[in-house]
């Protein structure tokens, strides 16, 4: 008899893992998916065996039509699909506002239309990213009241988070790590036997809130390397060095194998004009948000706040290096037209969550400027924007490199040069050399180098 998982929200992490899942022997998956404006056609098109993920995604296409043709995987928006399912996996997105509170309306929502459907016995896996504390206190509470049933009596929960990053979606979930915390040991070993059935590497068991914490603290910390690196930038400009010279230095430091600790090596990530995806700009919230409310002592996570204003604030640094390069020119920003390049935050890709190139458009709009959008990947967007280069090129007075994709590296920039008005190229992912810029008779300026 196969067992039936229901995976609700078809996003970058549900769906792959309900491709994962669905190619295993023996299991059979239901997509779940709210049929709204925004996102209703991606039932269509998984049904139809499409990946409706853009950029490159390696293997995932493949799979969903090969997962679809076999029977095994298929999309609807009707909860009751959840009535006869033995596995529950909830991947909705859990946002934060402006004050760095977490919007839990999708999450409860979806959590009250599953306790309506909860069976005994069935196992529910939340794998969104929530703040700590989140799945005993609200999701927990929630099914239990709309189904009758007792967690950890009548129904095993966890809490697994995902690993996943646009363009290795399928690698990172087989291929790294998992971690399963649980709200009883039986929760734990229960998700811990079922993502054995996709990862090839540790499931490593653990409790409910230290996987909560666990997630959140991974992502807080790569921000913070972020905001770390994004200063030194800063720094290296106002003292007229490069940053990413400094940085090729730094991280030169080796690794002793047979005693790590004794000099450990560097990893200094990279700067550039602004942090976006899902994740990073929100997941620090979240823990301090989960600490602010559940914590049993004050603590002022000072460092994890700095470092997220200051990644907040770089695309406010890229306007102004706009600013010094049409001054330069001669020209004022009033009324200039801006190239900027990127509307997705990560290369290569169609995700355009929490992009800094929103930021920046909205910030030199308000300077006066007349910003101009483009990117290859992306399908839609909230501002205009076109796929077309040579629109944006055409008689631009800056060119601003947001995202760092690979139809960027190779311009043929004298030709650009003759398209625009003014000059100007702001290069905030390090993709030109400055030299052969103004050779070419760019007036550049960079994120992390001199001017």
């Amino acid at each position: 008899m196969s067992k039936k998982i229901a995976v609700i929200g078809m996003g970058y992490v549900g769906i792959p893992a309900a491709a994962l899942f669905a190619d295993v022997e023996g299991f059979n998956v239901v997509g779940i998916q709210r049929r709204s404006k925004r996102s209703g056609w991606k039932i269509d098109w998984l049904n139809e065996g499409k990946s409706p993920i853009g950029g490159d995604e390696p293997g995932l296409s493949e799979l969903i039509e090969k997962v679809v043709k076999k029977g095994t995987f298929r999309v609807t928006d009707n909860f009751s699909e959840c009535e006869d399912a033995d596995v529950i996996l909830i991947d909705v997105q859990t946002p934060t506002d402006e004050n760095g509170t977490p919007h839990y309306e999708s999450l409860k929502e979806v959590s009250k239309q599953v306790g309506k459907y909860l069976k005994e016995g069935i196992l529910v896996a939340i794998e969104s990213t929530v703040a700590p504390g989140t799945t005993t206190n609200i999701v927990q509470p929630i099914l239990e009241q709309e189904s009758g049933l007792q967690a950890g009596k009548d129904f095993s929960l966890v809490f697994s988070y995902e690993r996943v990053m646009v363009g290795r979606l399928l690698k990172n979930i087989v291929h790294l790590p998992r971690i399963v915390g649980g709200i009883d040991e039986e929760s734990t070993r229960r998700g811990v036997e079922l993502y054995k059935n996709i990862v090839k590497d540790q499931v490593i068991p653990t409790d409910v809130l230290t996987a909560e914490v666990a997630k959140v603290v991974e992502n807080t910390y790569r921000d913070v390397n972020i905001a770390f690196a994004n200063e030194v930038a800063l720094i290296c400009e106002s003292l007229g060095v490069d940053a990413f010279k400094v940085r090729e230095l730094v991280n030169t430091l080796p690794n002793d194998p047979s005693n790590p600790n004794s000099n450990p090596f560097r990893n200094m990530h990279f700067p550039g004009a602004g942090v976006g995806g899902h994740c990073l700009p929100k997941d620090p919230w979240l823990l301090k948000y989960g600490l602010d409310t559940y914590g049993k002592f004050k603590v002022e996570p000072n460092v994890i706040v700095k470092s997220r204003e200051i990644n907040l604030w770089m695309p406010s640094h890229t306007a102004d290096l706009v600013v010094e390069g049409l001054r330069e020119a001669g020209r004022d920003i009033k009324d200039t037209k801006i190239a900027i390049l990127g509307v997705a935050f990560l290369e290569n890709s169609d995700d355009i969550r929490n992009t800094p190139s929103r930021p920046l458009y909205e910030i030199l709009e308000k300077m006066g400027a007349k910003p101009y959008l483009h990117d290859p990947y992306v399908r839609d967007f909230e501002i205009p924007f076109t796929k077309n280069l040579d629109e944006v090129i055409q008689d631009a007075d800056a060119i601003v490199i947001v995202t760092k994709h690979k139809d960027y590296f190779s311009l043929d920039l004298n030709s650009i040069k003759n398209q625009m008005r003014t000059p100007v190229l702001v290069d905030g992912r390090n993709v030109y050399q400055k030299e052969d810029c103004e050779q070419l008779g760019f007036i550049y300026k960079a994120v992390g180098k001199p001017h």
